[in-house]
């Protein structure tokens, strides 16, 4: 398969960091509906909160625009990346693929002989029902595994690469190894492990992957929730647990409970997925960060603070997503209990978020709240360690 040129459709962290790796060295059209992110991109500044990709956009040639005009950009393109958000809508009990859908409808209307690959993650199932529902074979799924604040790293870097076809059609396993070559090319990486597989195993990789993963960080706050309340050291438990190489001393500092773009949506679709088919493990995994929320919000209620503050909503240090932020859940229960809540988090403008105060003064805040409520810890609260509630055990994510 022969590829001149390759639009990506959405420019978050998924598309934005893939279409900065392929540029490198392919003719690359990045598409938004916000001519805000365009223009950024346009003047070489990226639209997130990303230095890692910034300077990556300002010190490379890279051969890449943006642009608000789909038609134009899928019209004569080979290839085009679907990298638009898919919400989990908990009415439906399913992701939300409208966005995903409406990317095919106009490709199918101005480029049917494009080959689409899916990166947004997608149910188990999902691409080859899309498939089905729209007669097109020309679409594939390639799940992302990204990390916040280390999207550009982790493409130049891969763990591994996936991608999803249909094995048994020469054209396009061809087209699945002509994708994957197009992301070896722009790693700096050598001899990364590459897959392909049929569509629902790739899209079964993705939320497998990622409900391990809140299975860890569930499992070591429920460790640490034992040891709070049994009186216990939580860290010096941790160290002798992790010192076994079968565990590993990764990913085990306790927290107020997983959040972010992907952990809780990705652990109740497959949830959602299991609805015929026997299990215990993963209901208990989503089960599990609510029982944690709880308990953190119980532990702050039982020492009775008139006025806490929440030092940051985001999730994680030198961050700014809060999207489905444990903190926030924590928030709702104590005020709940009628205690006055106070956040400090220099990413807001406004004055007032879910009707609680936002201060800007980082010294009032310290000052004025009886309690300070942080899931990750800084050296700006130092000062006040005392006040300072946390579960921040190591000082890292």
């Amino acid at each position: 398969m022969t590829v001149n040129k390759i639009a990506v459709a959405g420019t978050g962290y998924v598309g934005l960091s893939l279409a900065t790796l392929l540029a490198q060295n392919n003719k690359v059209v990045a598409v938004d509906v916000v001519q805000g992110k365009v223009d950024l991109i346009n003047h070489k500044k990226s639209p997130l909160q990303d230095k890692e990709i910034e300077d990556f956009l300002a010190s490379k040639e890279l051969d890449l625009v943006a642009t608000t005009d789909a038609k134009a950009a899928y019209k004569d393109s080979d290839i085009v990346i679907i990298a638009t958000p898919t919400n989990y809508d908990s009415k439906k009990n399913y992701f939300d693929t409208k966005y995903v859908e409406q990317v095919i409808e106009l490709v199918l209307e101005v480029n049917p002989g494009a080959v689409m690959i899916i990166k947004s993650t997608v149910p188990v199932g999902y691409t080859t029902r899309v498939r089905s529902k729209y007669n097109c074979k020309n679409i594939l799924f390639s799940p992302e595994f990204l990390r916040e604040k280390k999207a550009l790293y982790d493409n130049l870097y891969p763990s591994r690469i996936v991608v999803g076809t249909d094995l048994e059609d020469k054209r396009l396993l061809d087209a699945a190894k002509t994708f994957a070559q197009l992301l070896q090319a722009g790693a700096i990486k050598k001899d990364i492990p590459t897959l392909y597989m049929n569509f629902a195993e790739a899209e079964a990789v993705k939320l497998f992957a990622n409900t391990y993963l809140a299975l860890r960080v569930s499992y070591f706050n429920e460790l640490d929730t034992y040891a709070e309340l049994k009186g216990l050291d939580t860290a010096s438990i941790i160290r002798g647990v992790s010192l076994d190489p079968r565990i590993g001393d990764f990913y085990n500092n306790p927290s107020f409970g997983y959040g972010g773009y992907c952990l809780p949506k990705d652990t109740k679709q497959l949830l959602a997925n299991y609805d015929d088919v026997p299990q215990n493990l993963i209901s208990a995994i989503v089960q599990s960060n609510t029982t944690r929320k709880d308990h953190i919000a119980q532990m702050i209620i039982n020492k009775k603070p008139k006025k806490a503050g929440v030092y940051r909503l985001t999730m994680k240090s030198n961050s700014d997503n809060f999207r489905d932020s444990a903190v926030l859940d924590i928030i709702e229960i104590i005020k709940a209990k009628g205690i006055e809540v106070v956040i400090y988090e220099p990413t807001l403008q406004e004055e007032s978020f879910k009707n609680s105060t936002v201060e800007k003064d980082l010294l009032k805040f310290k000052s004025e709240c009886d309690i300070i409520i942080a899931n990750r810890t800084s050296e700006e609260l130092a000062d006040v360690s005392g006040k300072i509630y946390t579960r921040d055990l190591m000082g890292r994510d």
